[in-house]
């Protein structure tokens, strides 16, 4: 009964997103026929992976880490014994920013209320930040500012705040242009299961 709960404040989040016009990206969106990328998994998942914004396979899927770097984080999910259904997958922006760029100060501004109700409403024990874009929004809200560094000093790390884990993570993306990182994320990965 309580998944019905959960679902249906997830499929509100959707339709507010679907419908935020004053999105910075909606008009791109629109523009290039995309969808939204909301998340997808396990609603009431105590492990949430959090990325920084859709690529294009993702806008033109409305799934999340459905390209090369998905194809990667599923290797790593199961080289760490979990599947992809029983997580929720993410990311702070939900539209694509134009040809893949970092997504900027104000759309993580605009879209990060979104993220934030789906980790009220999902509430996961531990959130993976992947890459730095998600860490810094991660660390921003919950107070760990002075902790922010580069991921590169930050992965394989676990921030500890009333209940929640976070961890940053390297994004997978980073074993698509590096191989040598591969076993760097396993072992990252390793760690967030370990913290369940």
């Amino acid at each position: 009964m309580n998944e019905l709960k959960e679902t249906k404040e997830l499929r509100k989040v959707k339709e507010d997103l679907l419908n935020c016009k004053e999105c910075p990206l909606y008009e791109e969106r629109v523009k290039g026929g995309f969808f939204p990328v909301i998340g997808e998994g396990n609603h009431q998942a105590d492990i949430m992976l959090v990325g920084e914004a859709p690529g294009l396979n993702e806008a033109k899927s409305g799934r999340p880490f459905c390209g090369a770097a998905g194809r990667i984080l599923d290797k790593l999910l199961e080289s760490a014994g979990m599947k992809r259904e029983e997580i929720y997958i993410t990311n702070v922006v939900k539209d694509r920013p134009p040809n893949n760029r970092d997504p900027r100060p104000e759309e993580i501004e605009a879209y990060g209320p979104f993220l934030e109700r789906q980790i009220r409403i999902i509430k996961p024990k531990i959130i993976g930040c992947l890459g730095n874009f998600s860490t810094a929004f991660m660390f921003n809200k919950y107070g760990l500012e002075k902790e922010l560094k580069g991921i590169s000093k930050l992965h394989g790390k676990v921030f500890s705040v009333n209940d929640l884990k976070i961890a940053p993570l390297y994004h997978p993306a980073v074993a698509v242009y590096n191989n040598k990182m591969t076993n760097v994320l396993i072992g990252d990965f390793k760690k967030i299961k370990g913290l369940v």
